[in-house]
C-alpha cells in the first residue's frame, strides 16, 4: 500500500468521469493507495476546468476534499522562485502549473510517488539532489 500519494489532474478527472478512458484503470489503482491523497489548488483548478460540462463530477472532487480523502496542500509565496526555476529548466516541455506544483510539494515535503498519466513529463521532472518521483499507475 502506498501512503502520502500526490494526485495529478488526469487521474483525478478520470476518478470523477465513468466516461473517462482511464476510469477503470484509475479506480483499479485506489486499491492500492492509502488516503488522502496530497494535492494542490492548481490541480483542482485544472480538474474543474476539464469538468466543467459535468457539474456533478465537481461537487463531488469539492466533497471529497471536505470529506478528506484529498487534501489539498497550500502554495505559498515562498515557492515562487521555486517555480521559476522550474519552469526555466524545463521549458522545453511546457509543464503546467499543477505539475509544477506537484514537484515543489513533492521536495519540500520529501514524497516520492505520483498518481498521473503524465508519465512522459513526470519521468523527466527531477527535484532535490537528482531525485524523481515513482509514477503509477
Amino acid at each position: 500500500m502506498r501512503h502520502r500519494v500526490l494526485l495529478d489532474t488526469g487521474p483525478l478527472v478520470a476518478l470523477l468521469s465513468a466516461n473517462d478512458a482511464c476510469h477503470e484503470q484509475c479506480v483499479e489503482q485506489l486499491h492500492s493507495i492509502v488516503l488522502p491523497f496530497l494535492t494542490t489548488w492548481p490541480v483542482l483548478t485544472e480538474a474543474a476546468w476539464l469538468l466543467r460540462s459535468y457539474p456533478e463530477a465537481i461537487q463531488q472532487m469539492f466533497v471529497w476534499v471536505y470529506s478528506r480523502k484529498i487534501t489539498v496542500t497550500p502554495i505559498n509565496d515562498e515557492a515562487t522562485p521555486w517555480l521559476a526555476a522550474f519552469f526555466r529548466r524545463y521549458r522545453s516541455l511546457k509543464p503546467q502549473l499543477a505539475d509544477a506544483s506537484l514537484v515543489y510539494l513533492a521536495e519540500r515535503e520529501m514524497l516520492d510517488t505520483v498518481f498521473t498519466l503524465d508519465r512522459r513529463d513526470f519521468t523527466l521532472y527531477r527535484f532535490g539532489r537528482n531525485r524523481r518521483l515513482l509514477v503509477i499507475p
